[in-house]
């Protein structure tokens, strides 16, 4: 047996603050902890950028990541694609739905340039309303879903736990970016 040390555990992925998602089997007993998740993620985010200059707002959560803004905006472009994917679920047979480039979504000149707050009450609406939904599904509701031209078929099972994921996801950029900066 080696004496020699054993070399320090590489730090964490800033891509990853949380670890990356894993598409465990669905649960019916985790639906209450994804929608509290869903349903608290406009506050959580609203506090993640509380009092940033616009400066900070325009610095990058890693090197090569996007800016804080463009990670409130990204939340936003994000959770309207999947609400309208939940409602596609709920009314069509396992429909087809389309991914989206959203590196090249958040390179649009609203992403990089407008206030978060308009994606920050566009999140306050949209959550309240697609929580609301997923509050009101039967057991049978949670087992439809769609394709996912990218990711595959999903249910809204899957789906939810990760939207909870990503709430926490982009949150923990924030979060962790304002400890690495002291701000």
């Amino acid at each position: 047996m080696s004496t020699a040390a054993q070399p320090a555990p590489a730090a964490a992925d800033p891509r990853y603050p949380i670890g990356k998602f894993r598409r465990a089997e669905a649960n019916p007993s985790d639906h209450a902890s994804h929608l509290a998740t869903l349903a608290a993620l406009p506050e959580n985010l609203r506090a993640a950028v509380e009092g940033l200059s616009a400066a900070q707002l325009d610095t990058p959560y890693r090197e090569g990541g996007w800016t804080v803004r463009q990670l409130v905006h990204h939340v936003a472009d994000s959770h309207m694609n999947a609400c309208v994917r939940t409602r596609l679920a709920l009314t069509e047979d396992w429909p087809v739905v389309k991914g989206y480039d959203e590196k090249l979504w958040a390179e649009l000149d609203d992403a990089r340039t407008a206030p978060p707050e308009l994606s920050l009450r566009l999140l306050d609406a949209l959550h309240y309303r697609w929580v609301l939904l997923l509050r009101s599904l039967t057991e049978e509701q949670w087992q439809r879903g769609y394709d996912h031209s990218e990711n595959g078929r999903q249910s809204l099972e899957e789906m939810a736990a990760l939207y909870a994921w990503h709430c926490r996801h982009h949150t923990a950029h924030i979060v962790e970016l304002r400890k690495r900066m002291g701000w």
